[in-house]
Formats: structure tokens, sequence, C-alpha cells
């Protein structure tokens, strides 16, 4: 299967693991596209674009586990319960080992912005950032903290700019 074939599998796979719950497949679908403009912007190698663009589309996959056992999505249970069925998702797909370890290390960590070590997982954060700006109604000093703390790549910076300071200059735009 190439890159292509795999990532769309897995995003019918997620969306099966998500069925019934439009917001969060609409996120995770975001987060994708955002991931995958960002790397490819970034020039990724292909391996590593493949890594981001699956870890994009099941990043939140711990999110149902999470409310099922403690009744919350808190990012910490996320990270805590999604491992576990990322891979067994990832194995039924035919992954390498080596590659599902990494999917699910970045699952575990995606809500830890401290220490963030490889592209894949700083553009993972940027994109999802992005995405939870927009979706959390983020104050201006949010977007502002998030751009100086967080964001690190050119495309991601540049994204998050066009997308949020436009606001605020214009607030008409936000209707």
């Amino acid at each position: 299967m190439n890159t292509k074939e795999m990532t769309d599998e897995l995003t019918l796979r997620m969306i099966e693991f998500d069925k019934g719950d439009p917001m969060r497949i609409h996120h995770f679908l975001k987060v994708h596209r955002f991931a995958q403009l960002i790397g490819r912007r970034e020039q990724l190698d292909e391996h590593t674009q493949m890594i981001l663009e699956c870890t994009a589309i099941l990043h939140d996959i711990g999110i149902h586990p999470a409310e099922a056992a403690y009744g919350s999505s808190d990012g910490k249970l996320q990270e805590k319960m999604g491992p576990a069925p990322a891979r067994e998702l990832l194995s039924d797909l035919g992954f390498e080992g080596q590659d599902i370890d990494r999917i699910c290390f970045l699952i575990a960590h995606h809500h830890t912005y401290k220490d963030i070590q490889g592209m894949d997982y700083q553009i993972l954060v940027e994109a999802d950032f992005l995405v939870n700006l927009y979706e959390d109604s983020i104050s201006e000093h949010g977007i502002e903290a998030a751009l100086k703390n967080i964001f690190r790549t050119k495309t991601g910076t540049e994204l998050c700019r066009l997308l949020y300071k436009e606001v605020y200059k214009n607030p008409q735009k936000q209707a």
C-alpha cells in the first residue's frame, strides 16, 4: 500500500472508530490537512510525512476510551488512553513495528509541549493548535502566547497569523 492508500484506509478506520461523533471526526480531518500542508511546505521526507499524517489522523483516538473509563477527555487522559487502540488499528493495517511505536509515542505526547523532538512532533502540535484555537474560541492573548511558545515552523507560524491575526484587526470577520 502506498502512503495515500494507507492514510485513506486509516482515515476510514478512524471515522468508523469515532462513528456518531461528527465533531471529533471533523476535528481530526482538519488537523490532518493542516499537518499534511505544513509537512509538505517544510519539505519533510516521505517517511516522516507518512508518520505525521497517520498520527494526525489518530491523535485523539484516546478521547472515547478516556471518556468511557474516566468520564473525561482531558488531554493527559487522551495521551494515556490513545496508544493501545492506535496500536491495534495500525497492527491490523499491517504497519511496521517501528512506525507503530513512533505514532503511538506521538499520540502519547501530543498534549505535551515541552521538549518537542522531531519535526513530526512539532508539526502535529502546530496543526492541532491551529484547529483548537478556532474550536475553543481562544482569545487574542492566547493566540499570541501560542505563536510565541508553540509555533516553530515557518509554515505553521504563517498559517496561524493568516488565520487569526486578521480576525483581531477586523472583528466583523468573526461573524
